[in-house]
């Protein structure tokens, strides 16, 4: 169990922490670990308010996008089939078809992004 989110103790900037540094550098170790731990936990939770908002084909192209900007970097492309339940389906494109990677982006990129978004989203499936 992870613990709660410390958010009300103040973020400091880079060169605060560099300026504590100087004169105690074992507190701008320990505030900068904190902050580092606070930032991945709330990049790990979702958006206010994405609980109850359904996923929308708008919606869902808006996140594809993300994704496809990052598969674009290798030749790679996706497209919005459908959203049945909480699957949704969606067809990989140019390198990424038939990558033996393919998988594992799928599950570790796309199928992230999507339900950072819309955690209802269970699955998220390549149709060939």
């Amino acid at each position: 169990m992870s613990a709660p989110l410390k958010t009300d103790a103040p973020f400091y900037t880079e060169e605060e922490l560099d300026r504590l540094e100087l004169s105690d550098p074992v507190a701008a170790l320990r505030i900068a670990r904190e902050q580092a731990q606070l930032r991945r936990q709330l990049a790990t939770q979702p958006p206010a308010g994405a609980e109850t908002a359904a996923p929308d084909a708008a919606g869902l192209e808006a996140v594809l996008a993300e994704a496809r900007q990052i598969l674009r970097r290798d030749g790679g492309d996706i497209e919005f089939v459908s959203v049945e339940n909480s699957v949704l389906t969606v067809r990989l494109k140019g390198s990424c078809s038939g990558c033996p990677r393919a998988p594992l982006d799928l599950k570790q990129v796309v199928e992230a992004l999507v339900r950072r978004r819309y955690p209802q989203i269970t699955e998220v499936r390549n149709q060939y």
